[in-house]
């Protein structure tokens, strides 16, 4: 696979450079009963196809993605665990202090 492909794959489902497997999944149902030639309202079986072929890339992608359980990528994650951990001795905010 190619940086070009998954940029690509991304482009067909319309989404931003960070974005969560939910909301992969959510987009590709969508595409889907738009574009499908049985159901959508918008029958067309090229689009299908492209959309089919982008959302395996990006499956491809997250099946081989290294995720990162350390502590600086969870407090990357959620930010207010950090400032609990900095500041919670902190007597204003409710801690030992």
């Amino acid at each position: 696979m190619l940086y070009a492909d998954l940029r690509a794959a991304l482009d067909e489902f319309d989404l931003p450079e960070q974005v969560t497997l939910k909301r992969i999944r959510k987009r590709h149902r969508q595409l889907v009963r738009k574009y499908h030639p049985d159901s959508g309202e918008v029958a067309d079986n090229d689009k299908i196809r492209s959309i089919n072929a982008a959302y395996k890339i990006l499956n491809e992608y997250l099946s081989n993605y290294h995720f990162d359980f350390s502590k600086d990528a969870f407090l990357e994650q959620y930010p207010e665990e950090r400032l609990r951990e900095q500041f919670y001795d902190v007597g204003l905010w409710g801690g030992k202090g």
